[in-house]
């Protein structure tokens, strides 16, 4: 008998608004994982989709996650800087500590920022006003073409085409693929301006896969991962949701009004670009894995 199905909650941290990216424009992503069945056919995944409630109060499932039965957290920061309050932070820190699994992406600038207090994932994001990286040699724009988003914004290509990775040896798990050449995922899609993460000092964590810009050739990194251990479970932070997003996988789903920059076509015409996206996101999930206390696996 296959175990109970891994539930996992998607969820931005914007109230559903439709000219944004509220949580329709993850469908693929949701499909993709609620598609995964076990060898005797049942449900690997069960899969919860939602935008955050209205802003001025603590989200209803957020606030409450330590106390839920969920087992990971896909955090989709899309917001402005005000998308989690105090007590969504809280809970979703103990939900970590308990055991539960955080996949953590937000976007440029200062896109995603209300994630800065999340227990230790929080550290491993960087952004313009809040929580900047260190070195202020790293204080300077690379996507010279969207001249409105500030640093960081790392150019790794066209919305609708895809960037070449490079994982930071030993491959971690969440990159193996054992068909590959190099035993590892070599594409992920791109975007104009992604955002800045780090392995925060003293954290049980370290940058697994890294991309570079093509404007500057500048390096940068698109994911930093956490190890289970006493501060909690497993974690993700990764540098944009666009690796997630509909639009990217293929451009024909739209995207809101406001951007602006040309998209590509990469991943719907490189079957390739799109079996490593699909793979990492399948790898991510397992990896991830079922809270540790709840004795399911």
């Amino acid at each position: 008998m296959s175990p109970a199905p891994i539930k996992i909650l998607l969820q931005t941290t914007i109230a559903p608004t439709t000219d944004d990216w509220s949580i329709a424009r993850f469908s693929k992503l949701g499909q993709l994982l609620a598609a995964q069945v076990t060898a005797d056919g049942q449900r690997r995944y069960e899969v919860t989709l939602r935008d955050r409630d209205p802003l001025g109060a603590p989200d209803a499932v957020l606030s409450t996650l330590d106390h839920s039965d969920f087992d990971q957290l896909w955090l989709f920061a899309v917001d402005v800087g005000d998308g989690l309050t105090r007590e969504d932070c809280g809970a979703i820190s103990r939900f970590r500590q308990a055991g539960g699994g955080l996949m953590v992406t937000r976007d440029h600038m200062d896109l995603g920022s209300s994630i800065c207090t999340l227990g230790g994932v929080g550290a491993a994001h960087y952004f313009h006003t809040r929580n900047p990286h260190p070195d202020p040699a790293e204080h300077r724009p690379d996507d010279p073409y969207t001249t409105a988003i500030s640093w960081p914004n790392f150019h790794s290509g066209a919305n609708g085409d895809y960037q070449t990775i490079t994982p930071v040896l030993p491959v971690h798990p969440v990159l193996s693929d054992p068909a590959a050449p190099a035993g590892a995922i070599r594409y992920l899609p791109s975007h104009p301006h992604e955002g800045g993460v780090r392995a925060p000092e003293g954290a049980d964590a370290r940058v697994i896969a890294t991309g570079t810009s093509k404007v500057t050739g500048r390096p940068f990194n698109i994911a930093v991962a956490f190890e289970a251990g006493p501060s909690g479970g497993r974690a993700i932070a990764q540098s944009t949701f666009h690796h997630f997003a509909d639009y990217n996988w293929d451009i024909r789903s739209g995207s809101p009004s406001f951007v602006v920059e040309p998209p590509g076509d990469g991943l719907i015409t490189t079957p390739q670009a799109m079996a490593d996206t699909q793979r990492y996101v399948l790898n991510l999930a397992s990896w991830l894995g079922a809270k540790a206390w709840t004795g399911r696996g």
